[in-house]
């Protein structure tokens, strides 16, 4: 069992140090290679990594085991050029000595990227990485920082709000003072946190696309969109001059009760138009509209029925509105009474009223959901398709039994299993002339097979 027992140099700072091409293969040239680092730069870890190439490389001798120790340098000038150059030194290495399994020797993470080209060649059975003990921590710091350095977007992300906040601060401290400066900046970060935390800048660039995609493809749900924004902020006009209205009340449940009484007959409408939108982008479309934005505008108008249901029964409680009052005549009831309905009464009326329309808006949906589903069934298997594979018991039509099978029609057509060909049969030529021939007669009955078109 052969071994190769390899230390790998991305970066070629052997070569540049000693002046020799890489590969450098035997012990006694890893060896006096060593003596040459050494001298060239004493401070250089890959010193430490040729003695542990050799160490390894004996203690496998040790075992009785045949062992080869290489040294395979990169390239300086470019990654690809130091991989493609590590890669054609180890094909002439195992094309020589061809050995079982390799042992990779590095001292760096840099060297590490090397190893997947090591196991596409020969199989590695270790991996020996080298740090000198007395800077196992700042050796590791250092790969690190230098990977956080290498993305652009965590430099964006971190050392950008650092850098922003390092400059701002001491012009807030000269001028409000360094407690309103800390304050300021704090608060600064705690929104950019949450911001990237939230991702909104990923729903943000989401939103934008999506709003590209309907302005170009023209759907009417742009349109609609637009005017329910318009009701909303009406809406929240609405709500907020009702409750200036109030004057001084104590507490927020009151003004919070009045500003959704009156804002949500506003808002329900800007719900209503843009769910109208929505499911005439559906009924436009090639596929048939899904039940839920069938269902969806009955939902709205149920819910907004609850909450004005339940927020004038709180008001009229406080006194702030009155009960409700139906006149006589609204029911052909020709007199001057009225009927006034209580806060209790009003509430259920509300109540009830939402519950019928989302359970008739239920049946209408999956009625007209179903509708469709029958009718694209139908369109799909309207017309029966006859085809050479298919028979007219399959298709519905009545065989008719005067007329001759596909055979006879079409003896062109691909031999089933248990048609044969009458070239490769003594009887083929008999089957060809009628039932009544003779095969006696003929002194050749293959003859005409051979002749005859099946």
């Amino acid at each position: 069992m052969t071994t190769l027992v390899v230390c790998l140099d991305r970066t070629d700072d052997v070569g540049r140090k000693t002046g020799l091409r890489s590969p450098v293969v035997g012990w006694e040239a890893v060896r006096a290679l060593v003596t040459d680092v050494g001298l060239a730069d004493p401070e250089d870890s890959g010193v430490n990594t040729l003695l542990e190439s050799l160490r390894v490389a004996q203690n496998l001798r040790d075992e009785n085991e045949e062992v080869v120790v290489a040294v395979v340098s990169g390239d300086h000038e470019s990654m690809v050029s130091a991989d493609r150059a590590v890669a054609e030194q180890l094909d002439d290495l195992i094309a020589e000595y061809d050995p079982d399994s390799a042992v990779v020797v590095t001292d760096s993470a840099e060297d590490e990227r090397l190893i997947p080209i090591v196991e596409s060649r020969v199989q590695v059975d270790s991996v020996d990485r080298v740090v000198v003990r007395q800077a196992r921590d700042i050796e590791s710091t250092y790969y690190l920082l230098k990977q956080f350095l290498a993305d652009e977007e965590l430099r964006q992300t971190v050392l950008v709000p650092i850098g922003l906040a390092l400059l701002v601060f001491p012009l807030l401290a000269t001028t409000v003072g360094p407690a309103q400066g800390a304050a300021a900046i704090t608060a600064v970060i705690g929104l950019f946190l949450l911001y990237k935390g939230f991702n909104v800048d990923e729903r943000l660039a989401r939103l934008a696309r999506q709003t590209q995609e309907s302005l170009y493809s023209g759907q009417v749900s742009v349109v609609t969109y637009v005017v329910a924004a318009g009701l909303t902020f009406v809406g929240l006009f609405v709500g907020a001059l009702g409750v200036s209205n109030l004057g001084e009340t104590p507490g927020v449940v009151i003004p919070a009760t009045r500003f959704a009484f009156d804002s949500i007959p506003w808002l329900a409408m800007a719900a209503l138009t843009a769910s109208a939108g929505r499911l005439l982008d559906e009924a436009i479309g090639d596929d048939p509209v899904r039940t839920s934005f069938l269902n969806l505008p009955f939902i709205v108008v149920a819910v907004s029925l609850v909450v004005r249901g339940f927020s004038a029964y709180f008001l009229e409680q406080q006194g702030v509105i009155e009960p409700f009052v139906v006149p006589a005549n609204e029911f052909l009831i020709f007199s001057n009474e009225r009927f006034v309905m209580v806060a209790g009464e009003r509430l259920a009326l509300f109540v009830v009223t939402a519950i019928v329309i989302s359970l008739v808006g239920a049946r209408i949906a999956s009625s007209l959901s179903g509708s469709a589903e029958a009718a694209q069934r139908s369109d799909g298997g309207s017309e029966p398709e006859l085809t050479n594979g298919g028979t007219a018991a399959e298709a519905g039509v009545d065989p008719d039994p005067e007329a001759p099978s596909d055979a006879v029609e079409n003896p062109e057509s691909e031999p089933g299993p248990d048609r044969r060909d009458p070239e490769l049969t003594d009887g083929g030529a008999d089957a060809n002339r009628g039932a009544n021939a003779n095969p006696s007669s003929d002194p050749n009955p293959g003859s005409d097979a051979g002749d005859r078109d099946p």
